[in-house]
């Protein structure tokens, strides 16, 4: 009968417009895209109450009787059903504002049917409210299961009555023509991990006969989705490693070392000299190097990358750093200007606000490579900006670019590909790197600079702001700088969290100029002005910095020692970690203090208990994504992005995902092309995976 390939239209049930609205709404359009649409939650339908049994609201009963005394009753848009539903013990009320006419035809009070839903108590009685139902004799037909699927659903589904039971019948209807799926796992990889045939496993998510099958089947579609994955990274590192050149930099040359012995002025940490030399192992190999760099914030990975594009000069070509904002690429200019002053590198600033003439210089000098270093956002991937010898592109905050954007900046060598580093301050959990970047060479420096004070956090409520006032005043007495962050820049009418506008005068009455200077900066002021206000406060011509997030990242002065950061339950961890690292840059004691109303969420809590308890990024993106999932870790998900996973969930699964990852390295360690006769289907789903996600980003 029906193919996979069948479209759904043709399916009992379904029908032209139905299969529309499934199209736009689940992106499924045919048979085998739907029986791919897996429940989220399973009910358990294998008892059946009396109604006499029913005590309590407390959860959802399955009943065996009859309606009657169904009438329409209230008037107008309050117009409702109202009936009853009977066995030997008892009868229980039962209403339906919806669809009440045809609900009234559709029920025979001369037949028997099964109910379910949840029971209400009202003056005295049980009512159930729009309870489901079916005839017995319907539920006799249908495909056995003590566990009845649920299907999320959307509203426009729902007014053309596909909800969760409908895609439920859908599916049922699929499966009584004996439908049949291809495996493509070896049977011996099936054994080793104990996971069932796809068609026994298919079968069972959809109508699990037991726990045991239904966990044995959610078990072997989470190990396939992630060893599909993993094969997919692993494969791309094996033919870029085996396949792809790099440009070959075999020396360290004077402006490295002229930068080591005369400009650094502090001692590189261990794990700073540790990452040095594997990008520099990568740089003499002959391969590209691609190389994800971690370091929490203030670990010094500018340093690292300054170093890394010092080689490429020395090796007679060009380095690019695309930043994510203007204020970051600024001071990623002015910090690496000030490193390499005294030495001959000539380094330039590309954004949307520079000047044309100022670009025109910079283009000339990029094809005539007199200029060594450019820095700069998006400006850079302009089809006008070229470069005559591109050997390094370093992105900070990789996160913040799409796939395409950073394909683009790639691309800007005419001969070989450039080496590439990707740099995170966002520090990044094993499960998530090993999915979205497990294709890459991962360094991490997790070790801070030697004097670094660990920074102390603390949580106030908003009654306890006398105390934070007072201690605002002590740091500014010592000579230090202070930052105010709030999440909104104006009054939202919907959110009652402390706004910047309000703020900035709130703290302008109770520090008042001209005793204390305050600046003051956000998103949507003109660059200029931004930046005037910035370098008051970079110059300490300004001892209060009330910003938005536009800190975020990127800000640097060792003078500033308190971040305060109003309203701190709406922020993520991810936020909260990246605007503590605005301070603790100098050698003095710095404070985090996070302003909070009264009523918390259960997640903001933690949340905030969580940054008080700890400095450790990767602790905190642990938690983060315990709380959020892996799929908001950095707030939006790329599309495309291998994470979209149906089952696996990088919180709960990484045990699996170990699995499926050491299952895939054996593999291709064999059969690196996957084209074997053992492997052949395994490699044709990878490479359809892949495809996908190319065609979802591209």
């Amino acid at each position: 009968m029906n193919s996979l390939n069948t479209e759904l239209n043709y399916i009992k049930g379904v029908g032209p417009k139905r299969a529309e609205i499934l199209k736009k709404e689940l992106a499924v359009s045919t048979i085998g895209d739907i029986i791919f649409y897996f429940p989220y939650k399973y009910t358990d339908r294998s008892k059946f109450y009396k109604i006499i049994e029913i005590k309590s609201e407390a959860s959802y009963v399955q009943l065996r009787g009859k309606f009657c005394c169904l009438t329409l009753e209230g008037h107008g848009a309050k117009k409702y059903l109202h009936g009853e539903f009977f066995d030997e013990t008892g009868s229980i009320d039962v209403v339906w504002f919806k669809r009440i006419d045809w609900i009234k035809k559709d029920i025979n009070t001369t037949e028997e049917y099964i109910l379910y839903g949840k029971p209400k108590a009202f003056k005295s009685k049980f009512s159930i409210i729009h309870p489901e139902y079916e005839t017995v004799e319907a539920f006799k037909n249908k495909i056995k299961a003590p566990f009845s699927a649920e299907y999320n659903t959307s509203e426009l589904m729902k007014k053309y009555y596909l909800n969760s039971k409908a895609i439920s019948k859908i599916i049922h209807e699929i499966f009584k023509k004996k439908i049949q799926l291809e495996e493509f796992i070896p049977e011996k990889i099936l054994k080793k991990y104990s996971l069932p045939q796809i068609n026994d496993a298919i079968f069972n998510i959809h109508f699990p006969q037991n726990i045991e099958k239904l966990e044995a089947a959610r078990k072997r579609f989470k190990f396939e989705e992630l060893l599909i994955n993993q094969l997919g990274l692993l494969q791309q590192k094996l033919v870029r490693t085996n396949t792809i050149k790099g440009i070959l930099f075999n020396k360290v040359g004077e402006n490295f070392n002229a930068f080591y012995n005369n400009n650094l002025e502090f001692e590189l940490t261990n794990a700073q000299k540790k990452v040095i030399r594997e990008i520099y192992n990568d740089f003499k190999s002959g391969k590209q190097c691609n190389r994800l760099l971690q370091g929490d914030v203030g670990s010094g990975k500018t340093v690292v990358a300054l170093m890394a594009m010092l080689i490429a000069i020395d090796n007679g070509y060009q380095a690019t750093l695309m930043a994510p904002t203007e204020i970051l690429a600024q001071q990623h200019f002015e910090s690496i200007s000030q490193m390499v002053k005294n030495i001959d590198i000539n380094v330039r600033l590309l954004t949307g606000s520079t000047k044309v003439k100022e670009r025109r210089i910079i283009e000339e000098e990029l094809m005539n490579a007199k200029l060594d270093i450019l820095i700069g956002t998006h400006a850079l991937i302009e089809d006008n900006v070229n470069f005559k010898k591109l050997g390094l592109v370093i992105i900070d905050e990789q996160h913040r670019f799409g796939v395409i954007q950073r394909a683009k900046l790639a691309k800007k060598n005419q001969t070989l590909p450039p080496h590439i580093i990707i740099m995170s301050a966002t520090p990044i959990p094993r499960t998530l790197s090993m999915t979205l970047y497990g294709d890459l060479d991962i360094s991490v420096i997790d070790e801070m600079p030697v004097g670094r004070k660990p920074i102390k956090t603390y949580h106030l409520y908003d009654k306890q702001r006398v105390k934070l006032y007072k201690f605002i005043q002590t740091e500014i007495e010592k000579g230090r700088q202070v930052y105010i962050v709030y999440p909104l820049i104006s009054e939202s009418e919907k959110m009652d969290y402390k706004n910047l506008e309000q703020g900035f005068e709130n703290i302008i009455n109770i520090f008042k100029p001209p005793t204390y200077k305050i600046a003051m900066v956000h998103g949507k002021m003109k660059p200029d002005e931004k930046k005037s206000e910035m370098d008051r406060f970079v110059k300490g011509e300004a001892n209060i910095l009330v910003a938005t997030t536009v800190i975020e990242v990127g800000v640097n002065v060792p003078n500033a020692t308190v971040m305060i950061i109003e309203s701190a339950e709406r922020f993520g961890l991810s936020q909260l970690h990246q605007l503590r690292g605005r301070v603790g840059r100098g050698g003095e004691q710095s404070y985090c203090i996070l302003m909070s109303g009264n009523k918390l969420s259960s997640d903001a809590r933690k949340r905030l208990e969580t940054m008080t308890r700890t400095n450790d990024g990767f602790e905190i993106a642990e938690v983060d994504m315990r709380l959020r999932g892996a799929g908001d870790i950095f707030g939006t998900q790329q599309s495309g992005s291998p994470i979209n996973f149906k089952l696996a969930n990088l919180t709960t699964d990484f045990k699996i995902l170990q699995l499926a990852r050491n299952e895939a390295s054996l593999i291709l360690e064999k059969d690196p092309e996957l084209k074997s006769m053992e492997y052949k289907k395994l490699g044709l789903k990878v490479k359809n995976k892949m495809s996908l996600n190319l065609a979802n980003i591209g």
